[in-house]
């Protein structure tokens, strides 16, 4: 696989924007990937020193249509904490 086929979205909510401050940032990963390739990933991508990866699997939640019961897709999501002489990732763009 390659890094921008593991790395597949940065999770932007309340919670992992105050995480930001502590150089933790929030990816959903490919389900398959390991702590190992997300972690070589990211230095890939940003061009950053990661120290610790913590990854939690979730799983889908059950929706309904109708009489219908389905769920939504199940996802990885990878907590990457950057050494503390590393740049921060720009998630978003400074105009």
């Amino acid at each position: 696989m390659e890094s921008r086929d593991i790395i597949l979205r940065p999770v932007i909510t309340e919670a992992t924007t105050a995480l930001m401050d502590d150089k933790r940032y929030t990816f959903d990963v490919d389900v398959r990937a390991t702590k190992t390739q997300v972690k070589k990933a990211i230095e890939d991508i940003f061009d950053v020193k990661v120290v610790k990866v913590n990854i939690m699997n979730l799983k889908g939640k059950k929706k309904r249509q109708g009489s219908f019961i389905g769920y939504t897709k199940k996802r990885r999501k990878a907590i990457v904490t950057l050494s503390s002489d590393s740049k921060e990732i720009q998630l978003f763009s400074e105009k």
